[in-house]
């Protein structure tokens, strides 16, 4: 992973004491509200229902040992002792006092970690998919090259006031584990015939009020020409982006309103004043990043005194987990673990400080001390052993992070909602433990096969409704909470965004609908059917009709 250099920490340290200067004026009274906003925003910290929440950027997911215990120490000391993972693989803390934000901050600083640019009108942590440098199917590393756009776009002038929020995500695998197709830019790493990486750029993607698949406006991009063509983006939304309405403020709805093939002709146009200049990449400074993210040489692996199939045979419930959570490596004798968060009773991606500390410990003696964070809200340890993944999973079943459910319907992506979030219409995490408690029979999940259910409390979507097979979004009815099913909706490679079933539901209806939905995937699949294949092929008619035919 990346190693902060001198200057690194240098420019992290000043803008901590910065935040100290400007805190500390807010309190005192000397910086208005309206004054301080901008100010918070840039260093993560935002004011929701009921407390500041601090989000803490966690680049392309990925973290140290040293970083998690870390952050294990600040909820324990600065929050209530847990942490939040989002689905932008930050982490967050939803109880911190004001005045203990730059001591937070200068903690962060220690492990080469900060809060800047996890929100705001600039680009936001550029994400990936949380397998990267692991996976089997991985053609290339793109953490390389999100770590590249990450320098570039840290406090970039031009591109630190923009008219909305800016998001970027990058995929190096068969399978798009990262979304690019509902990101404002989405980057497919590949191969180009002479074996060199090239880039499939992507723009205008989002989800929110407007949610629309972005559209490929670039193919076969030079590696070298990587943040110029980036940077010629950046300047025609910030020249046309709407800055009257925030609601048309981000680039969709720019893409949109222009064509993709009109604001592609602008980015090109645009690109002639920048290709081949001063911010082309040179192989020198590509090599230098690609360095920190070689690969170590593995160590050979004994084989287990008790073979893997063999202990599968034994134990059915770790039958299953090795099943759901975890995934080839591209070493033999490794293999990639997802430590699932998703348990009853349990906000989906909150996680205590014994269980931060428990990963970190994993991550040492299992793995080469490196964690990841998922967009499904899990943590991932990339170097597992196969011999060592029975005691594993029994050390994490004892933690309650071992539940064989990655993948299944039970592992919800959620938003805070109303519980914290002041923008929320509805709540979302009691929906999702509603949910949890009414199918928690493993062999059942497993049965349905993967599905993905999204939960949002307001139209904002930071819990992806749009794109979950199934997604249930918060909505407000004359100041009662009520919700509102989409089918159909996927996130990875061939993405769509679901459609709505019809009128909402409800708090009380909502386990009820999705136990019709389930029952009309069950009734109408054929062999092997995935539920996405099944609704692509049947529609959503008949998911309609079975659930208000019986309702009526």
């Amino acid at each position: 992973m990346y190693r902060y250099d001198t200057l690194d920490k240098a420019f992290v340290s000043q803008r901590v004491e910065e935040f100290r200067d400007q805190t500390q004026r807010y309190l005192d009274g000397k910086l208005s509200d309206e004054e301080f906003l901008q100010l918070r925003l840039r260093n993560g910290l935002y004011i929701q229902r009921l407390a500041p929440m601090l989000r803490v950027a966690v680049p392309y997911g990925t973290l140290s040992s040293t970083q998690l215990r870390k952050l294990a120490h600040i909820s324990r000391h600065y929050d209530k002792g847990y942490g939040h993972l989002s689905t932008r693989q930050n982490m967050q803390f939803n109880w911190p006092e004001l005045a203990e934000v730059p001591d937070i901050l200068a903690e962060l600083a220690e492990v080469d970690m900060h809060a800047i640019q996890t929100s705001g009108s600039c680009v936001r942590n550029v994400t990936t998919d949380q397998f990267a440098g692991v996976a089997a199917d991985e053609i290339l590393d793109p953490r390389p090259y999100c770590e590249l756009i990450r320098q570039w776009s840290t406090s970039h002038p031009e591109f630190d006031w923009l008219p909305r929020k800016f998001k970027i995500a990058v995929n190096g695998a068969d399978s798009d584990r990262a979304a690019v197709d509902v990101h404002d830019i989405g980057i497919d790493v590949r191969k180009a015939s002479t074996g060199e990486p090239v880039f499939d750029i992507k723009v205008g993607g989002g989800l929110g009020r407007t949610p629309v698949i972005a559209s490929l406006i670039r193919t076969g991009l030079a590696v070298e020409h990587l943040l110029t063509y980036l940077e010629a983006i950046l300047r025609v939304y910030n020249r046309y982006g709407r800055r009257d309405n925030k609601y048309k403020a981000r680039i969709k709805i720019l893409v949109r309103a222009m064509t993709a093939e009109k604001f592609r002709d602008e980015v090109d146009a645009e690109w002639v004043h920048l290709e081949n200049g001063p911010g082309t990449l040179t192989q020198a400074e590509v090599a230098r990043v690609c360095a920190d993210f070689d690969r170590p040489n593995l160590a050979a692996q004994p084989a287990p005194a008790q073979p893997l199939a063999e202990a599968r045979i034994a134990n059915p419930v770790f039958s299953r987990w090795i099943a759901n959570n975890v995934y080839p490596h591209k070493q033999t004798g490794y293999a990639v673990v997802t430590l699932s968060t998703k348990v009853p009773g349990v906000a989906p991606g909150d996680v205590t400080d014994r269980q931060m500390e428990a990963v970190a410990a994993w991550a040492d003696r299992f793995g080469l001390g490196e964690i990841r964070i998922s967009h499904e809200q899990n943590f991932v340890l990339p170097d597992v052993p196969e011999a060592k993944l029975f005691e594993l999973w029994q050390e994490a079943d004892a933690q309650r992070l071992g539940t064989a459910n990655v993948g299944t319907l039970n592992d919800i992506i959620c938003c805070p909602g109303g519980d914290y979030c002041s923008l929320a219409n509805a709540k979302s995490i009691p929906i999702a433990e509603a949910l949890q408690r009414r199918f928690d029979d493993l062999d059942y999940l497993h049965d349905l096969g993967p599905i993905d259910l999204n939960i949002s409390g307001c139209m904002n979507a930071c819990g992806h409704h749009h794109v979950g097979h199934i997604g249930i979004l918060g909505v407000d009815k004359k100041g009662a909470e009520w919700y509102q099913i989409s089918i159909g909706g996927h996130a990875g490679k061939d993405s769509s965004l679901g459609q709505i079933l019809g009128p909402s539901f409800s708090r009380a209806d909502v386990t009820r609908v999705i136990e019709q939905i389930l029952e009309v995937y069950l009734d109408c699949r054929v062999r092997d059917e995935t539920f996405i294949q099944c609704f692509r092929r049947i529609g959503l008619e008949p998911f309609k009709a079975q659930v208000y035919g019986q309702a009526a």
